[in-house]
């Protein structure tokens, strides 16, 4: 790959035909059009956040550098940004007056408000450019290698540079569009945000059951993102259905793959909401996220609430009472091993080789405290959790 540096391109020069999109949150154009500042590999704009956006424009009035940016020469005189963009974007925005910086009293100042010589000093910024020419591949890997400092590129914005395409460029303005108007029912469902891709992730990755670089890989070409746009509407929809209760503990779970396990299953919603109220409100279960997925298998498998389990002085108690009276009838104290006929019957175990047992089972209504406590050597528990 050959590499140009370029030092007498300035700021001034980079907004001239600055073009950013309010809607996708992203800068298209710049250099007189010369210049695409956020082709498909890249990721969204993410320094829109009042801290970032306003540290690069402090940056060039103290004079500190901005470093080095990298063009992708497309062809004679035509660029685009390989890295770099988040911070073009921003001098861009500021110079075309889509965000104000404070001044030294704590007043806003846009670029129109500023004094003549401080417009100058931004205008007048000279740029350290490499300008980059190689195959699709060389660039892409070179991408990837300059995006290891800063804010690292996460495993799909990795992903949309290696795959860019028309695929892609559809992904994007669906499922990376902040101003979507259904993020925020996926928000109740997908953790993360459209910028950083979290949406587009999970869309393809429930749609291609894990494999994401393969199905991104097989479809790079495609112009119709229908069958991805499908089944991520059909998994939304079938959990909004299923549980009519929107609670936050539903965010980030597995529900591609909780909705391929149970999709089958019939639900009654309200039963369904009954029994996330009184799950919610038991004091024994501590993991809620497990709430969901138990109740959709029927109430089985209570290790997904991680029930609380007996403390060590209750737990103590027990074994103590039981010891006594176990050691006065001359039976085990295991009540377990006591009505058995094997050589343990009279087996008197150490509190080390004995486990907590609910007598009724916390699925039955058992409590988990000193009344519903009973120490059971551990090949009776693990017997009786396996039954």
């Amino acid at each position: 790959m050959k590499t140009t540096l370029k030092t007498d391109i300035t700021i001034k020069d980079i907004c001239e035909g600055f073009v950013y999109n309010e809607l996708e949150g992203k800068g298209l154009f710049g250099l007189a059009g010369k210049l695409t500042i956020q082709p498909e590999y890249q990721r969204n704009y993410i320094y829109a956040d009042g801290k970032k956006d306003v540290a690069v424009i402090e940056s060039i009035l103290k004079g500190y550098p901005l470093g080095l940016i990298y063009f992708n020469t497309v062809s004679p005189g035509k660029y685009e940004v390989l890295d770099g963009q988040q911070r073009i974007t921003s001098f861009g925005r500021y110079v075309t007056g889509k965000f104000a910086i404070m001044d030294e009293r704590g007043m806003p100042q846009y670029f129109g408000g500023l004094a003549a010589d401080m417009q100058q000093k931004i205008l007048n910024t000279k740029l350290l450019i490499y300008a980059c020419e190689g195959e699709e591949s060389e660039i892409k890997e070179w991408f990837k290698t300059i995006n290891i400092a800063g804010v690292p590129l996460n495993d799909q914005e990795l992903l949309n540079a290696v795959y860019s395409g028309p695929f892609v460029t559809l992904l994007k303005e669906e499922f990376s569009n902040s101003q979507n108007a259904n993020v925020l029912k996926w928000s109740a469902y997908i953790s993360g945000t459209a910028n950083r891709q979290d949406f587009l992730e999970r869309a393809l990755d429930w749609v291609s059951q894990g494999y994401i670089g393969e199905y991104m890989s097989r479809h790079r070409f495609d112009t119709s993102i229908l069958p991805v746009k499908t089944y991520f509407n059909t998994v939304i929809d079938w959990v909004s259905g299923v549980f009519i209760d929107v609670e936050k503990e539903m965010r980030g779970l597995e529900w591609g793959r909780i909705y391929e396990t149970y999709r089958r299953n019939p639900y009654d919603p309200k039963k369904v909401s009954e029994e996330v109220h009184r799950l919610y409100a038991d004091p024994y279960v501590k993991n809620r996220r497990g709430i969901f997925e138990y109740i959709l298998g029927g109430m089985a498998d209570a290790k997904l609430l991680d029930v609380r389990v007996f403390d060590e002085a209750t737990k103590r108690t027990a074994y103590a009472k039981q010891k006594k009276e176990a050691e006065a009838k001359g039976v085990s104290n295991c009540s377990y091993c006591a009505i058995g006929s094997e050589s343990n019957k009279t087996k008197i175990w150490a509190f080390g080789d004995m486990d907590a047992d609910h007598v009724t089972a916390w699925s039955k209504g058992g409590a988990t405290d000193s009344s519903n406590c009973e120490m059971l050597c551990k090949s009776h528990n693990r017997a009786k959790g396996n039954s």
